[in-house]
């Protein structure tokens, strides 16, 4: 078996080699986007908001932003319902497509976020972390993680923690390009398609959100 820390040594390596493919060859597509932002709603182009990473060091992450200017503030336990008026019309396809996560490849170059690993949350969440959630901040965030995945938004808040601190526990090459693998999934097909429909066996608790016919989408 390799030793994980030549993995974490190639996973960086691959973080790099991707992240210039993403951004290189399809600047022109950045600045289309933006130019659609720009020219469909007031406010800046990009999203930028205090994260916790690796260790509890907070950085900013980017994003194409999806919101009216103001619409930022977040009330816990409250999701953004996809036919949120907040959203913007562009807004919309970008959440849909995941197009709005891209910008967050300058954050997996600057070392401050992989591919894959636990999403970044907001910095108010650390005050109710437990020493076991906190395991989650051993490995950097990721643009894609185990518990998005997994059914993301329709999973409990306590059983996506359990998703990303196994990731953390269980690391290995393999798991990411499972991940990767199932995330062009989730993005052709949606995350309600792979709720309970898991690459990993965890023991989750037994009150798990059943999906519904009304989607919502996590800011």
């Amino acid at each position: 078996m390799i030793d994980k820390t030549f993995q974490k040594l190639i996973k960086r390596f691959c973080d790099i080699v991707v992240s210039l493919i993403v951004l290189i060859p399809f600047l022109p597509i950045w600045f289309f986007i933006a130019i659609i932002i720009k020219a469909t709603s007031s406010g800046p182009v990009f999203f930028l908001q205090d994260r916790p990473g690796l260790n509890k060091e907070i950085f900013k992450v980017y994003k194409f932003r999806t919101m009216k200017p103001g619409s930022e503030k977040m009330v816990k336990g409250q999701e953004v319902m996809k036919d949120d008026d907040r959203i913007t019309a562009i807004g919309k396809f970008l959440r849909r497509s995941k197009l709005d996560e891209i910008p967050q490849v300058l954050n997996v170059l600057k070392g401050e976020m992989s591919l894959v690993g636990p999403r970044p949350e907001r910095v108010e969440s650390l005050a109710e972390y437990t020493n076991e959630i906190s395991k989650r901040l051993n490995m950097s965030p990721g643009m894609t993680g185990l518990a998005q995945v997994s059914g993301n938004i329709y999973l409990s808040l306590e059983d996506r923690y359990k998703f990303d601190v196994y990731y953390v526990e269980h690391y290995s090459l393999l798991l990411d390009l499972k991940i990767i693998i199932r995330t062009v999934g989730v993005v052709l097909f949606g995350e309600d398609k792979y709720f309970d429909k898991y690459i990993v066996d965890i023991n989750l608790g037994p009150e798990k959100k059943t999906p519904t016919n009304k989607e919502y989408v996590s800011k």
